[in-house]
């Protein structure tokens, strides 16, 4: 199998829960995508997503953990975090390094704060401990988009507040066909996970988080802004930031470094 690449579901107690893993190495490394995965899970991503982390695949056993696949309105970072926790007990995993990029980054917060045992090393990147008016506006607008079931918009508006405009003159190419590819049946789970993340707030209780921290943000973050970065490592005792001084929210993915300053902070400190 290309980088020993696994689809697979975890079923909890209270959940079912998409997940690929892939890696031949023993160390457990959990990575929790943002909110995109309102609107499509991981499900059958495997091989694309061995390949994209492939730098990975020789130290490490990968997991990339979806939400539960049915969600109730009022579902919270913190209820996500729980899942998380849940489904690592299912899977046999202890404890692992944990990775959480945007809304992924705020539920990996609460998976450090309930769940110290359960976290070795953590990677907040381009994500904040609580709202500001910067992602309420950006949010929110989204959310009114998919009660229209406005496919199209959401992914258009996404790329526009998280790309370089370096980036955006490639991407904006396939505006025209970005709407027919991928498109949700329901837009229900991603206003449930939306609303979670405006409503996100680990703030006060960020230094109840003790395990070693690394930060990466965007100083030209037009989702959760570069300053919501900075104010987690003020907040987390020890932790370190990197800031990506001309990129903004899609730093994880225009980054030429990210993936080797992750690899850095998990082997070096």
């Amino acid at each position: 199998m290309f980088y020993n690449a696994y689809n697979g579901t975890v079923k909890t107690a209270e959940a079912e829960m998409d997940y690929i893993a892939f890696g031949y190495g023993q160390k457990p490394l959990i990575m929790l995508p943002g909110l995109g995965d309102g609107l499509r899970t991981v499900k059958g991503t495997a091989i694309p997503l061995a390949f994209m982390y492939r730098q990975y695949a020789k130290d490490y056993r990968v997991y990339l953990f979806s939400r539960r696949k049915v969600m109730s309105q009022g579902f919270t970072t913190r209820d996500m975090a729980k899942d998380v926790y849940e489904a690592m007990q299912a899977l046999n995993i202890v404890s692992a390094h944990i990775v959480g990029v945007s809304q992924g980054g705020m539920i990996a917060q609460y998976l450090a704060i309930d769940y110290p045992q359960a976290v070795q090393k953590l990677v907040l990147a381009v994500t904040l401990s609580r709202q500001n008016p910067t992602i309420k506006r950006v949010i929110e607008n989204w959310m009114e988009m998919a009660q229209q079931c406005d496919y199209k918009g959401i992914m258009i508006d996404t790329a526009e507040h998280s790309y370089s405009e370096e980036y955006l003159k490639k991407m904006r190419k396939s505006y025209s066909i970005i709407g027919h590819i991928g498109k949700p049946r329901s837009f229900q789970r991603f206003l449930v996970m939306a609303e979670a993340c405006i409503t996100h707030n680990a703030y006060e209780e960020l230094h109840k988080i003790k395990c070693p921290t690394l930060i990466i943000g965007g100083r030209q973050d037009k989702i959760a802004t570069g300053e919501a970065s900075e104010e987690l490592a003020q907040a987390i005792t020890g932790s370190s930031l990197y800031m990506y001084e001309d990129l903004g929210h899609g730093a994880y993915e225009e980054g030429a470094d990210f993936l080797t300053r992750i690899t850095d902070f998990i082997e070096n400190n």
